[in-house]
């Protein structure tokens, strides 16, 4: 079990005929409290789909008592039209909860610039409503319907000491790019949370998880990452207790969405250290992270360092200062750079494994900073040049 898996929430995922395929396409979460705080973070996309901005709007009093989902259509770039269907979808599913329509949030991904069908949406929201359940069942099919790119549905929990749980499901597979990553998510716990609190750790939780996760560089228009708390422990943990739960589920997941990027061969994980500052560690990593010339040579098994170094290259020096002279580069534990010139041979290093570390040492300070990535595939450009279709 996952999101029903902490007290107060039920579940459900079902086809409601959205997507051609047949296949599941319509999630609820519901929560039934007694405690109804929400949080969320959203894409800074500057174009944003309807369910964000209603969804932003909607949980701007940190309360929701529900969160509907679908896949097989992202409800972007559809003018006025686009977002009065997803007050239709709020207003409906808040009807038969019999809650306000603000407490209903809505997530939506697939493709953009093309409407819902709004009678099998909300006749899916209407039979959904039917079959919710707090269950492992629930679960499955609740991370399945949100799934669009994805190959595998993606869960997360933990348990703390004192008992309470936060659970969590998330899609995404490409466009993953920071500000989010084509990512959704929900995650719920039963701590006994003000919205506040629940908003501080949800930030700082995507900061370090979600917000590293940068596949291809692309930003969506529907990335939405929604916390929900129902009460339902009874126990108020301490902010940094959970915060530490929230960043802990969120990793898992974060981690999953690189698993199982579009096509990938190779997940590459950036590690800078011994930056002036985090800012500049993250600079120097995203930059590494986000090189086409570095990814492709991971795909081709060629631990390139000479690509490594000039991706770092790139970042000014403003943003972050170091001596080239000081730059040292090891990949899968084998130095090939060490003070800007080459070192190991790079045919001592092992690049079959499925993981590929990289580790850039500017020899500027004491912070670090990662990302996670992958490399870039024939598969990728495949799957992407077809996704229309």
């Amino acid at each position: 079990m996952s999101i029903t898996r902490p007290r107060g929430f039920r579940a459900v995922g079902l086809a409601a005929g959205i997507k051609a395929s047949g296949k599941e396409d319509l999630a609820l979460v519901v929560n039934d409290g007694p405690r109804d705080v929400a949080a969320a973070v959203f894409t800074t996309n500057r174009v944003q789909a309807a369910p964000v901005l209603w969804s932003r709007q909607a949980v701007a009093d940190g309360r929701a008592r529900a969160v509907v989902l679908n896949s097989g259509g992202a409800n972007a770039c559809t003018g006025p039209e686009g977002f009065q269907d997803t007050h239709r979808t709020a207003e409906h599913l808040a009807e038969l909860l019999d809650v306000a329509a603000q407490d209903v949030l809505v997530c939506s991904t697939g493709l953009i610039g093309e409407r819902l069908p709004m009678e099998p949406l909300l006749a899916g929201v209407t039979a959904a409503t039917q079959q919710l359940a707090a269950s492992e069942a629930a679960d499955a099919s609740a991370s399945r319907a949100i799934m669009t790119t994805d190959s595998v549905p993606k869960t997360a929990q933990v348990t703390t000491e004192s008992g309470v749980v936060v659970g969590g499901i998330a899609k995404g597979a490409g466009m993953l790019a920071p500000q989010l990553a084509t990512m959704l998510v929900v995650l719920t716990t039963d701590a006994d949370v003000d919205a506040e609190i629940a908003q501080q750790a949800l930030r700082e939780a995507t900061r370090t998880t979600f917000d590293r996760v940068d596949s291809d560089a692309c930003m969506s228009t529907n990335d939405t990452v929604i916390l929900l708390a129902s009460g339902a422990s009874g126990v108020t943990l301490p902010a940094p207790e959970l915060a530490e739960a929230v960043r802990a589920v969120s990793a898992d997941l974060a981690r999953q969405l690189v698993a199982d990027a579009e096509g990938a061969s190779h997940d590459v994980h950036v590690v800078v250290r011994y930056a002036s500052s985090e800012d500049a560690a993250l600079a120097v990593a995203r930059e590494i992270a986000r090189s086409n010339l570095v990814k492709a040579a991971i795909f081709g098994n060629d631990p390139n360092w000479g690509r490594i170094v000039a991706a770092a290259g790139c970042v000014p020096e403003s943003v972050a200062p170091y001596d080239v002279a000081d730059l040292s580069v090891t990949v899968n534990g084998v130095e090939v750079c060490r003070g800007g010139g080459a070192h190991r041979d790079r045919s001592e290093v092992d690049m079959t494994p499925r993981e590929t570390l990289i580790e850039v040492d500017l020899g500027a300070g004491a912070a670090t900073a990662d990302i996670w990535t992958n490399d870039l595939t024939h598969d990728y450009v495949e799957e992407n040049s077809a996704y229309s279709s």
